[in-house]
């Protein structure tokens, strides 16, 4: 006998009619801020308590599947290879989210004895009980014992239930210091505090884990990109943070003394960006891999330092249309980008006939040594684009008149652009000359409506000059 078909049909005719009828009705865009968010917490809820029926279902889905005769498994009499395939099929998931539920179910679900089909208490009693009164849903539940779980068996199950209490206490709202009930990414934070208090000797174990884990993979090249996939060690993870914190952190535009308003008062130059997140931290990451092989601490290959080698035909070069290759690379770049590496790189021409016989090879060429690039940083300071602010250190030199079409490998000709200024900038609109050695730039036209050329720099030197001055 079915004892769900019903009330849960019964629930579902009621839910149908509800979302239809707040769609017809506009309820929510009617709604005041304050019945909105009423509408928001109740509505949570009651996907709370439908989690938690869901999870049940699913650990029992788990535990008919765990038949060590695969043909006696619920999975396998309903054509499915294991759980997570069967879970896709009827919940619609993905695969994440169905080991998520997996992963839940197995937390609270009950055990039964094998002997006796007695039903045993959960592994965490008070999580199920939360559950089972809609205060915590899976993200709830994966918050508070996934931490918990991690100590086994170095701290004892009555402890971890004990842990586990308290923060499900925090849950309800019911906690020691008497505060709201806390959402899952805080009662992670309480679990993990927990954790760690009762797992002291536990760090060298996480550790060993973690090392054995770590790795970094490049995927196949493929039209769209490079995938990456991996596991940091934690140190090397927080570093990288903290790499794109730098990089990423919000840029207050300088003033420029030549943008002037109306009334005489200096005007900020903001900069259009509308890179994602996750564009910005490719973008930093592809910086600090710059910095890191033109640092010289790198170790050698072949005697010498790490090398990106592009092959280009000199006249797509200049024409700007073909394509270029990478030495380690299968997938074509384009022009812009070999221009791009070539302008922060080292060139040499290899002159070779039609039959690829190779006639004439020229010496490499380092496009700007170290004591042009430290006058040209005490020029500009940064990248010259306006409002950027990446320093000097991030940045690469771009040939105002590009090498491959004659220009000097001089300062008068060199400015300083971080990666991403530099690789874009045919997009981004902004246009560089040089005026007598100074570098001077141009607003694009999504910006105001004055597009004069102006001199920049976030030189502390030059700055201070020009106030002197003025």
């Amino acid at each position: 006998m079915d004892l769900l078909a019903q009330p849960l049909s019964d629930l579902q005719s009621q839910i149908s009619e509800i979302v239809r009828g707040a769609a017809e009705d506009r309820a929510c865009e009617r709604a005041t801020e304050s019945e909105l968010a009423r509408q928001v917490a109740m509505i949570a809820e009651i996907g709370r308590f439908a989690e938690a029926l869901l999870i049940d279902a699913v650990g029992e889905v788990m535990r008919r599947s765990e038949n060590p005769v695969r043909d006696e498994r619920m999975t396998s009499h309903l054509g499915c290879h294991d759980v997570t395939e069967l879970l896709q099929t009827l919940t619609r998931l993905d695969p994440r989210s169905a080991a998520r539920l997996q992963r839940a179910a197995k937390a609270v679900r009950p055990a039964v004895s094998a002997t006796s089909g007695d039903v045993l208490d959960a592994d965490f009693p008070s999580v199920r009980a939360a559950m089972v009164d809609g205060v915590v849903g899976v993200d709830g539940i994966l918050a508070i014992t996934a931490p918990l779980q991690q100590t086994a068996p170095r701290v004892s199950e009555s402890a971890r239930r004990d842990a586990a209490d308290i923060v499900v206490a925090e849950a309800r709202g019911e906690g020691p210091d008497g505060a709201p009930p806390a959402c899952a990414e805080l009662l992670r934070i309480h679990a993990q505090t927990w954790a760690l208090a009762l797992d002291q000797d536990g760090a060298e174990p996480r550790e060993r884990v973690a090392e054995r884990k770590r790795s970094l993979v490049l995927g196949a090249p493929t039209p769209g990109g490079v995938p990456l996939r991996g596991m940091l060690l934690p140190e090397v993870a927080a570093q990288l943070q903290t790499i794109f914190n730098a990089q990423l952190a919000p840029k207050v535009a300088f003033d420029d003394p030549f943008a002037l308003g109306d009334d005489g008062e200096l005007l900020p130059l903001p900069v259009a960006d509308d890179r994602t997140r996750v564009q910005k931290q490719h973008d930093a990451l592809a910086a600090a891999l710059g910095v890191a092989a033109s640092s010289g601490l790198l170790p050698t290959i072949g005697g010498h330092a790490p090398t990106l080698v592009v092959s280009v035909d000199e006249g797509d070069l200049v024409s700007g249309e073909g394509y270029a290759h990478l030495q380690d690379g299968t997938e074509p770049l384009s022009i812009a980008a070999a221009r791009h590496i070539a302008c922060s790189g080292t060139i040499q021409r290899v002159t070779s006939r039609t039959d690829g016989r190779i006639i004439r090879l020229g010496t490499e060429e380092r496009v700007f040594n170290r004591h042009q690039r430290r006058a040209i940083a005490l020029r500009d300071g940064g990248c010259i684009i306006p409002g950027c602010g990446a320093p000097a250190g991030w940045c690469e030199i771009h040939h105002v008149t590009e090498y491959a079409r004659g220009g000097p490998t001089h300062t008068d000709n060199g400015v300083l652009l971080c990666w991403y200024h530099h690789r874009f900038l045919d997009r981004i609109g902004w246009q560089i000359r040089m005026n007598s050695g100074v570098p001077e730039v141009k607003a694009p036209p999504w910006h105001g409506t004055d597009h004069r050329w102006r001199a920049v720099t976030t030189s502390p030197v030059r700055l201070k000059k020009r106030v002197l001055t003025t």
